[in-house]
């Protein structure tokens, strides 16, 4: 049940039909991965923490450096040199002490990310290289695990929702395949802080979709941002039969 205090924190969004007492102990029972503690992360654990999410897994092998507080708001310049994952527990614990934080301080293999995918109820791929998103996206597949999956660099931003246990759904792989080896990071290309705010909030809108179970979470639709034009787009992508992490190809 929820407590007179649970009900007075998250009052604002009880009151929606949508969420309800029902929605809100749907959270308060989930458990969520966020993979990166970055500029995607910063949002994602700041918004799944303040809407009551029980359980929040926060997987990060990097440190705060000063070049990260142009965009990666959980941390400060207090939180340079710090594990990024240690900075994001202190700011999240003074924001609401009742979510119980997990800490993944080091890489994950395969073995500890497969475990790690199967003991929460969705991940948030926010991490910022191709070959991380590429385990996680095999993970949670294998798991059967939905995935919201975000991306930003430059001026640009995409999400999409990846839900294996909906027969029509696409995986990250369907729609991305190999990547290209010449993907850039936000170190090499740039990025403007506000897009991956955007990018990371909208992550947790779909994860609260996901969770509380209502509203249509964005499966099978891909959605592009332009942030210098200010225009969405939206594209529907398709299952790939043929994929070698989803499909008929890896029977």
């Amino acid at each position: 049940m929820l407590t007179d205090d649970e009900l007075l924190r998250y009052s604002r969004q009880i009151l929606l039909q949508q969420v309800d007492i029902d929605g809100q102990l749907r959270l308060k029972q989930s458990r969520a991965l966020i993979v990166g503690m970055g500029g995607l992360g910063s949002p994602v654990a700041l918004y799944l923490a303040a809407a009551g999410v029980g359980e929040l897994h926060l997987a990060d092998f990097d440190s705060v450096d000063l070049t990260n507080l142009q965009r990666q708001i959980i941390h400060d310049t207090q939180s340079v040199g710090q594990s990024k994952v240690d900075s994001a527990m202190s700011r999240l614990t003074a924001i609401n002490p009742q979510v119980r934080l997990v800490a993944h301080r080091a890489a994950l293999d395969s073995d500890s990310l497969a475990a790690t995918v199967e003991a929460v109820d969705v991940v948030l791929d926010c991490s910022d290289n191709f070959s991380t998103r590429e385990a996680v996206n095999a993970a949670c597949v294998a798991a059967g695990r939905p995935l919201v999956s975000g991306a930003a660099i430059r001026l640009e931003g995409q999400l999409s929702v990846f839900d294996p246990r909906r027969a029509e759904s696409p995986c990250y792989h369907c729609l991305y395949g190999h990547g290209s080896e010449s993907e850039l990071t936000c170190s090499e290309a740039g990025v403007i802080g506000p897009l991956v705010g955007l990018v990371g909030s909208l992550q947790a809108l779909e994860a609260l979709k996901v969770l509380a179970e209502f509203g249509e979470p964005l499966v099978g639709r891909l959605l592009l941002i332009d942030a210098l034009s200010t225009r969405f787009r939206e594209l529907k992508v398709k299952r790939d039969p043929g994929c070698s992490v989803c499909g008929s190809a890896r029977q």
